[in-house]
């Protein structure tokens, strides 16, 4: 789907749908307990609908009624037969919890997706596996882990994703005793790890931590409790709206609690700092998903604006670095594109261009955002990638005023 738009401010209040990472780690945690949890305001978009195939696949069952949730878990304990199979489809998110609590559930699976999906980093699990004797065989189409975790302590690179982490963290309290997981670099995007310490404590698992250069967790061999609970506003995609109201809409942007523990609540202060000229660094280490909505705030302001240790985000569902290179391009704003860095020089105005979404549900949302303040229409190929996050953009960009058609 392809879709041109017509620059026009924005105004109104929106809200954002429920967090996509807080729903993953709610879900996955009421899937391992003993018992039915009930989860409120869940979002049903692609990665989120990824999560809920796979409990399947592990034997825990839900249920969709009355604006909530409900899981059955299977309570860490995985049925007879075959090893599962998990359709992941483009989450990276749902790859990477899955696959240690598998083994955990299972003793292993197999593990299909779309995209690019694949081809994101699992050195840090292939390397940790193969010094706990699992078998780790990733092909072109699949990968298949075979095997038995047990308690005991696991080291695993803290500087590569913290979805590495959070997946231990899911599995360990199933193996019966006291394990430890040691960072041997320092964490980024920590944040995220506090997410599922979140959903942990929700289930009963308590997790202790300690940060810094030697982080490291203690995690208990404890059984999953049910629970209920209700999933926070997305604060990575209300930074679309921010971003917008940078460029001129003036939206009132509700429902976000600004004591969550979503790293991305982040785009906050960075819309403040970005409001103001002058030459800015936004270290983009524990916020990547920010970089397309702060991209389009850069392009538009008056300064130099450098975004750093962003390395991580040509591993995204695109090569993000190199979509926003070319997206800003397009539009007619300077931009350098480093190894692991952007410097955008903001322009006066936008220009009315062709962009690809590259099958990038955030680009293309920047996009959209961006076109508010160009001085012609912009049309934005393969449009329908906002349904691996926020399948009703579009419909809440028009109730705003925005001007959209389908080509």
């Amino acid at each position: 789907m392809d879709v041109r738009i017509t620059p026009a401010r924005l105004s109104g209040q929106v809200v954002p749908p429920p967090s996509k990472s807080q729903s993953h780690r709610l879900l996955i945690a009421a899937a391992l307990a003993c018992g039915k949890s009930v989860i409120k305001n869940v979002a049903f978009s692609q990665d989120t609908e990824a999560t809920l195939r796979c409990i399947n696949a592990l034997g825990a069952k839900w249920e969709c009624g009355n604006g909530e949730l409900s899981v059955c878990g299977c309570g860490g304990k995985g049925t007879d037969g075959p090893l599962p199979s998990f359709d992941c489809g483009e989450s990276g998110s749902t790859l990477r919890f899955m696959i240690p609590i598998s083994l955990a559930v299972s003793g292993g699976g197999t593990f299909t997706g779309g995209g690019r999906l694949l081809e994101r980093p699992l050195g840090p699990y292939a390397d940790l596996f193969q010094e706990k004797g699992v078998s780790f065989e990733l092909s072109a189409n699949a990968l298949t882990v075979k095997g038995r975790l047990e308690a005991g302590t696991y080291r695993l690179p803290g500087n590569v994703s913290s979805q590495f982490f959070t997946g231990l963290l899911f599995a360990l309290p199933l193996l019966g005793g006291r394990s430890e997981i040691l960072s041997t670099t320092e964490i980024e995007s920590s944040a995220y790890i506090d997410m599922t310490l979140d959903a942990l404590s929700c289930a009963g698992v308590d997790v202790e931590a300690t940060r810094g250069e030697t982080a490291g967790f203690v995690v208990p061999g404890v059984p999953y409790r049910p629970f209920a609970r209700t999933v926070e506003a997305d604060w990575s995609q209300a930074a679309f709206w921010y971003a917008a109201n940078c460029l001129g809409s003036t939206l009132d942007i509700g429902g976000l609690n600004f004591r969550s523990s979503q790293g991305d609540r982040a785009v906050s202060d960075f819309a403040a700092a970005l409001s103001r000229p002058g030459d800015i660094d936004i270290d983009l280490s524990g916020c990547p998903d920010l970089a397309p909505p702060l991209s389009v705030m850069a392009a538009v302001r008056n300064g130099n604006t450098r975004f750093y240790n962003a390395a991580r985000l040509r591993l995204k569902e695109s090569d993000r670095l190199y979509a926003i290179s070319k997206m800003l391009s397009a539009l007619g704003v300077r931009i350098s594109e480093g190894a692991d860095s952007l410097t955008v020089t903001g322009a006066q105005s936008l220009r009315g261009c062709t962009i690809d979404g590259y099958g990038d549900h955030r680009i293309v949302m920047a996009a959209a955002i961006a076109a508010t303040r160009a001085d012609g229409p912009v049309t934005i190929l393969g449009a329908e990638a906002v349904k691996k996050s926020y399948p009703d953009f579009f419909a809440d960009y028009k109730k705003l005023g925005g001007i959209t058609d389908v080509i």
